[in-house]
């Protein structure tokens, strides 16, 4: 059978999955939790009712996301100050500099993020 490209992407969508990483009770307004799935190393956060996973490494020196203070939607790198949209990865200074997100589904009152 030949291989297209089309047909490549195909397959590489269908080897992505969501893994449960946390309750919804464990997210709590204000600050960042840690997950490690797969070798990857993986903030969530809470604003109001909506969830998100960004790549626990600022882009900067590779500080954790996760363990820095969060503002709104903007998190701030604990070691130098660099400041991140959560909702997008976007370094506040220049939006086109962005940390990894990962999509968020909820289910059952669980939290589920897509690895690819």
């Amino acid at each position: 059978m030949e291989n297209t490209k089309s047909d490549k992407k195909e397959t590489n969508q269908n080897l992505a999955r969501f893994v449960r990483v946390a309750e919804k009770s464990d997210l709590t307004e204000g600050s960042g939790k840690v997950v490690n799935v797969d070798g990857r190393s993986i903030a969530l956060f809470r604003v109001k009712d909506e969830y998100f996973a960004l790549a626990n490494v600022c882009l900067h020196r590779g500080g954790p996301l996760g363990e820095g203070s969060l503002n709104g939607s903007t998190i701030t790198c604990p070691w130098h100050g660099w400041k991140f949209d959560v909702r997008t990865g976007s370094f506040t200074v220049i939006p086109t500099l962005k940390v990894p997100t990962y999509k968020i589904k909820e289910q059952n009152g669980s939290v589920m993020v897509e690895i690819p």
